[in-house]
This record gives C-alpha cells, structure tokens and sequence, in this order.
C-alpha cells in the first residue's frame, strides 16, 4: 500500500509541476514552496447532523427565451445527471421575446402563453420545476423605456397602470394552474423581480417602489391560490432583508420565504457596510449567515432563505469561474453555509447565456459549469464529486474537509488545498485517521489542474476562439474524470497528497 501511495503522490506531483509550468510558474520556484500537511480526524461515532445537499438542488441560468434551445436542454440533462437539480430559476418571462404582453388597437391586454408553455413544459419534461422570477416589464406595460444595460436591454421600469400588472400577473398563474394544476404549481416558487436594489429596477425611491411592485404581485399570486408560494426581495448584496420582513409583516403582506444574493468578490463595504478585508473564499458565508440571522431575529424567524443566486465572481474572471480554483472553493463554501440556508442557486449551470452578448470563446470567465460547445469545466466536476457526499455529516477537526455518512453506512470525505486564483500554493499532504471504525477499502475522486480540468487544456492548445471539431473532442476529453483509484486500507491510517486547487472525494468502506 505505501508503494502505491507513493507512486500516486509522485504522479500528482509531477502532474502539478506541468500545470504550473502552464500556468506560467516556473516549475523550480513552484518545487521550491515548502509542502504543508494536516490530519483529519475521521470519527465514525463522532456528533452529526442531517446534511441534506442544498447547494445542488437549484441553478440559476440565461434568460427565459434561452431555455428552448437544445444546447441549453443538453446542459440541464447533464448537470442533472450528476447532482439533485430540482429548479431553475432565470430572468426575464415576461420579456417580450416570450411575447406573453400585448396590446390591441384600443390598448386593451393581449396574452399569449405559447413560448410560456413550450419553456416550463420543457424543463418539467427533464424533471426540473421553475423557480419563476416574474421580470422583466413587458414595453407596452412599461411606464418609460427604462432598459438595463444587458446585451438584451431588458425593460425594468415600473408598471404604467397597476391594475393593467396585477390583471397579467392573475392571468399568468390562472394559466399556469390550469395547464399544470395546483397539486404541481404548488411545488413551484415565485420570486417578485430581480436584484431592485441595482439598476434592475427604475423605480424610485427604489426599495418603496419595489415595495409596491411586491405587494401587488404577492397579493395578486394568492388571490388566485393561497398554495402559491411568493417571496423577494432578491436583492443583491444581501440588503434589504431586515426592512422586508417588517414591511411584509407590518403591512400584511404574504410572503413564504425570503430570497437575495451575494458573489464571492462583492466588497465588505457593499455588504456589511465596513471597510473589512473579507476573502472571496468566506464572502459568500459571512453574509448568508448576516441574513440568517436577521431572519431568525426578526419577527417572522420561521420564513425560509433561499439563497437565489451565488459564484465566486460576478464578473468574468478565467482564472476563477473556469479553473480547478472551483472545486476547493466550493468544498469550503458547503462547509460553512451548512445549516444557514433552504437552497442555494450557483450561478449558473450553462453558459448557454448571453447577457453580454453572444459567447465569443469557450473559455471567458463564463459563470456556467457547461462552457459553450457542451465542454464540462472544472467547476462541473466539482459539483459531481460533491454530489458523493452522503446526507449525514460529521463533526471534523479540519477546515478543509467534509466528513460525511450515507445512508448504507459508507463514510464519504471530502477534502481539498485551496488557494487564491492565480496564486496556486503548494501541495499538502492530508492524513485520513480513522476512529471507531476499520474501513478496508479506499475509492477516491478527484479534479485538479491535472485531472478533469479541460480549461488548462484549452490554453495548452492555444485558446483558439473557434475550436475546431477535433479541438472541441479533445477539451471534452480533458474534462472526463477517471474512474476513482481504489486503494486497500492497513492500519487507521490514509495519506493523500493534495496539489493546488485540489478537491478530492473519498469513499470509505
């Protein structure tokens, strides 16, 4: 067993040092960072805690009209083939590509529910239910052409009549009833607008507008069935939440759960209103822990967070979105957001996405786990070996680790070497010592610069704009991960050496 495990460290060393060289980091310098180690306790008996996977059942994706494309659908089949995804949200279903808004010759309402029909009959025929964003304002409902800066211009002003808004609103979810019936649109969730606190939203003041434009919808939505679940802000930054559960409760205005974002670069200052330097690694916890704990203080603590749209960028950053930086990023996200949220969207499963403009390279910073031309990235991998996880976790020692149980009993671990983006460190080795049980079999995944990671592929080909066919079957294969290296277990002992960027999922038996 110590040859093999030997051997396996020497491969993964040797691997690493080609992946720097790509990278740009000369090997002798990358050589030369000292190796770090830890040991994680494994306890069988240790205390745990349900673990249900809330960071896979949901996705976020490019707008509505996007979702009838077979490259989009291909995605979905593919992301859902190796993780729980049970709802998509996006933006814009009530922009006028969808034309469910019109207007006759005497300025009297026209629906159309055609394109409304062929998207959700879409994702619930590969088993996935809406997340139903109501955005953006159709042109003619608009009360000015107030358009958002995306590469589509979406209108975002405020409704010209609020009766002629609430009488869509209505007519949407009858529609939607009728053809689904409530028993499945029940199971559904309804979010009132995207992100008002930015410029998504023309109204002004913003947040009493916003306001406005919530309590109508939210009221029109249980008028036609109580069972319809609705809730907002879907603010970015985390903001508003506090002032939304109070106008909600103070004005009693229904609300089912409470919904915002946040993105691993967004500023301290923008958050918390401070001036602290927070890593991109820790953003995202830190303020999805501010809102739940301002939900579980205020004075509807029981309402669910669903946290409708998170990454590691909000820009396009190769370097993040793109690289093996994902996978430890998102093994240590799971870990501290454990137990603070219902949900969390990654933003987004595909980049079959164009709010700016149409994709121009595979590999741009995209934030989908899906590059363009159905080329899995490493962030797609992450997400599949994560899914391994099992629905028990386990209290450990390390903060680069999950210690997990399934429900046959198997001990699933995850562990990972995180560092910045572009600033890979060196690689550590990681003592698995195991309490209170035996296991005699070691089956271990893993994605890193090295393995499953077809972004370095793409620039080691030169990172041509327009691959080629041949090109296009050659990134695929980069990202195909390969079978899992089974190791036999003497001894209450397990060393892996882990390079830069690693995540590696263990199964324990």
């Amino acid at each position: 067993m110590q040859r093999q495990l030997s051997i396996a460290r020497f491969t993964v060393f040797f691997a690493m040092l080609a992946t720097l060289a790509a990278l740009g980091l000369p090997p002798l310098a990358a050589a030369a960072q000292e190796q770090t180690s830890q040991t994680v306790v494994v306890d069988a008996s240790a205390a745990n805690h349900p673990f249900p996977h809330f960071w896979e059942e949901m996705f976020g994706s490019g707008r509505a009209i996007l979702s009838l494309r077979d490259s989009y659908r291909r995605d979905l089949r593919e992301v859902k083939g190796v993780t729980e995804f049970r709802y998509v949200r996006f933006h814009a279903i009530l922009n006028d590509d969808v034309g469910i808004y019109g207007e006759d010759a005497h300025g009297q309402p026209v629906y159309n529910f055609s394109y409304i029909d062929q998207i959700y009959d879409g994702l619930l025929a590969n088993g996935v239910r809406p997340f139903v964003e109501l955005s953006f304002m159709p042109e003619k409902l608009a009360a000015q052409p107030i358009h958002q800066a995306f590469w589509y211009h979406p209108n975002v002003s405020p409704p010209k009549s609020w009766t002629a808004w609430d009488d869509l609103i209505a007519a949407l979810a009858k529609h939607l009833v009728a053809r689904y019936g409530i028993d499945e649109v029940s199971k559904w969730y309804f979010e009132v607008w995207n992100e008002p606190n930015l410029d998504f939203w023309g109204g002004q003041p913003k947040q009493a507008t916003y306001w406005q434009l919530y309590d109508h919808t939210a009221r029109t939505l249980k008028s036609v069935s109580p069972r319809l679940r609705v809730g907002g802000p879907a603010t970015a930054q985390a903001a508003w939440v506090a002032a939304f559960i109070k106008h909600c409760h103070d004005g009693h205005v229904p609300v089912d759960f409470v919904s915002t974002h946040v993105y691993g670069n967004d500023t301290a200052e923008n958050v918390f209103g401070t001036h602290e330097q927070i890593s991109r690694k820790d953003m995202v916890c830190r303020a999805v822990s501010k809102v739940h704990t301002e939900i579980g203080s205020s004075v509807m603590p029981e309402l669910p967070l669903i946290w409708s749209e998170f990454n590691a960028a909000y820009d396009n950053e190769s370097d993040v979105t793109d690289a093996a930086y994902m996978g430890p990023w998102l093994g240590n996200m799971i870990r501290e957001c454990d137990g603070l949220t219902k949900m969390m969207s990654y933003w987004t499963f595909s980049d079959v996405f164009e709010e700016q403009g149409v994709v121009k390279t595979p590999f741009y910073g995209g934030f989908g786990l899906i590059a363009e031309l159905g080329i899995p990235k490493p962030s797609f991998n992450a997400f599949k070996l994560l899914h391994e996880l099992g629905d028990r976790r386990l209290d450990s020692n390390s903060d680069s680790a999950l210690v997990t149980r399934k429900a046959d009993g198997a001990v699933v671990v995850a562990v990972w070497n995180y560092a910045p983006p572009n600033k890979p460190g060196p690689s550590e080795t990681i003592t698995l010592e195991f309490k209170n049980f035996n296991p005699k079999k070691a089956s271990i995944f893993m994605v890193d610069p090295a393995t499953g990671d077809s972004e370095t592929a793409f620039r080691k080909m030169g990172s041509p704009p327009y691959p080629t066919r041949e090109q296009i079957r050659e990134l695929r294969d980069a990202a195909k991960l390969p079978p899992p290296s089974v190791d036999r277990i003497s001894g209450h002992q397990l060393k892996l050496t882990i390079p830069s960027y690693g995540l590696e999922v263990i199964e324990l038996k």
